[in-house]
Formats: structure tokens, sequence, C-alpha cells
């Protein structure tokens, strides 16, 4: 199956909004790009659940930039986002995938992983 690169251009601008200041810090904004079912497996070993660990101040501020982004359909309306992410603040590399859902005709992230990995060569 392959992927237009329309698609993958608009995933990856969902992915990128989710590192935006703006957004991570409002729940609101940020419940209109996870799904009601979205869970993450954090490059920090912890587990995040969409309804019992967003606050009304969001998931905290990021300064990372994104990287060797691809876009792997699974279905029709699933697609795995897969990428690199360097975090400016702590220095840190990690490979990060996310699972995106088409949900009456909108975006929503499901499943989100990070693990911390040395630099891309």
């Amino acid at each position: 199956m392959k992927t237009d690169n329309n698609l993958k251009d608009h995933i990856r601008q969902l992915e990128e909004n989710l590192l935006n200041p703006e957004v991570r810090s409002s729940r609101a904004e940020l419940k209109k790009l996870l799904s009601d079912d979205f869970f993450e497996f954090g490059s920090s070993g912890k587990v995040l659940y969409k309804d019992e660990d967003i606050t009304d101040d969001g998931i905290g501020i990021v300064k990372m930039k994104l990287s060797d982004f691809e876009v792997h359909p699974l279905s029709a309306d699933i697609v795995l986002a897969t990428y690199r992410i360097f975090n400016e603040i702590s220095n840190q590399n990690s490979l990060r995938s996310s699972i995106w859902k088409l949900n009456e005709g909108v975006w929503k992230m499901v499943f989100h992983q990070g693990t911390k990995t040395e630099p891309s060569v």
C-alpha cells in the first residue's frame, strides 16, 4: 500500500502540532488530536493515558526537532508514522512511532511510543 505525499504531509503536520507549545499546554487542543482511547509508552518509561494523565495545563512544553519522517499505511484508515526526535533541552535522541486512525474524516492519534537512542549517523 503506497502513501501519497498529501497524507504524509498532513500526518507530519499533526505530529509537529503535538510539539507546539500552544497545543501541548492546552487540554482542549490535545483532545482534538488524540483519540479518546489514546495511550503512550513514553521515552521516560512512563505509560500515559489521555483521560488519566492530561491535565488542564496539558502535557508540558518541549523544544524538539523532528526528522526522518515516514508514513506506513496499515489499512485504508490507519497509518503508522515513524520518525526521530532530538530534544534540544535534554540533548536526547529518540525514535518515535505513532498510530493514526481516520474517524469521520478526522485523523487522531491512538498510540505513541518514544524510545531513547543514540544520534543517527
